[in-house]
């Protein structure tokens, strides 16, 4: 089957781990977790147009450097589109970056996952959102939720994905401390405190049930008391400005604060728009990070906006 269209554009969004548990490595080499994925409105907005070679260009709203080599996962999800469909097509592929570089908020898996959206339409794949999501697992772990989006519980090394009902809206203002920190070398530096704790870690890690309670029944003070991630501490080491972020923003009226994934962002946990904004403005004077955003939790995964 051949497609007429000769441009696509899909979104997807940026993810914060509302808990974070992280398990014992398996055969594989991949650590087991148990994590709350929620999907943001903070958006990559991928432009697929017809051409005869893969191109890649990027305009990005977030401060940050990406490559625009085969290292990029839009490049890559591409590549692996066109190998698993056996097909020589080509398009020039354009990026608008709303969610933090390097920030532990799935930026780069919502790109792939875009990516792998709008080729499928674009090239005529035909194929289904199961067999998307399972190229998109190989490539990131988080990609598959990129597609699926809203909020969902996450088992395995995180591909395995069961959707969350929730109730009410949530509000999150992200901090952008700066700086970088790479999700291998974090995972490292929590191997190596877990191991000198002597705490063996769990095969298979568990989440708090009154986290599920308290997104179902929209309870805010409840989902404050339930956040958690166990990277944290390791961030914390690697990025000495992370943990002043955290405890400022609780100082400064927030139910509560925590690192998204690897880090370094911090989501907040507000009541509305208006305390996004009030603690944001604290932060900014005290100059404990680059740039704050306030977004929306619980937004739809990867979807197509045009085509043509």
């Amino acid at each position: 089957m051949t497609s007429a269209l000769q441009r696509v554009v899909v979104r997807a969004p940026g993810k914060i781990n509302l808990s974070l548990m992280v398990g014992a490595v398996d055969s594989r080499g991949y650590h087991s977790l148990a994590t709350v994925f929620q999907a943001v409105d903070l958006y990559e907005t991928v432009t697929a147009t017809r051409a005869d070679d893969l191109s890649l260009q990027v305009t990005s709203d977030v401060p940050g450097e990406l490559p625009l080599d085969g290292s990029n996962l839009v490049l890559r999800a591409a590549e692996l589109l066109r190998e698993e469909c056996d097909l020589r097509l080509g398009a020039a592929l354009h990026v608008h970056k709303q969610v933090p570089i390097a920030g532990g908020m799935g930026g780069g898996s919502a790109d792939a996952a875009a990516t792998l959206v709008a080729l499928d339409r674009l090239w005529a794949t035909g194929l289904d959102a199961e067999r998307l999501r399972e190229l998109g697992a190989r490539l990131g772990a988080d990609v598959p939720f990129a597609m699926l989006g809203h909020t969902a519980l996450g088992s395995g090394n995180g591909t395995d994905l069961t959707t969350v009902l929730t109730h009410g809206e949530w509000t999150w203002l992200l901090a952008v401390p700066g700086g970088h920190l790479s999700t291998p070398e974090v995972f490292r530096r929590f191997d190596e405190i877990s191991h000198a704790s002597g705490r063996p870690l769990a095969e298979h890690p568990v989440l708090d049930e009154r986290q599920l309670q308290a997104l179902s029944g929209g309870n805010i003070e409840l989902l404050a008391d339930t956040l958690h991630n166990d990277l944290q501490i390791a961030a914390f080491e690697l990025h000495p400005g992370l943990e002043p972020v955290v405890e400022a923003a609780e100082l400064l009226g927030a139910q509560a604060a925590l690192v998204s994934g690897s880090g370094p962002t911090v989501a907040v946990l507000v009541e509305d728009e208006a305390q996004a904004r009030s603690i944001a403005a604290g932060l900014m004077r005290d100059s404990l990070v680059q740039t704050c955003l306030v977004a929306r939790g619980s937004a739809p995964g990867a979807s197509v906006l045009e085509e043509s």
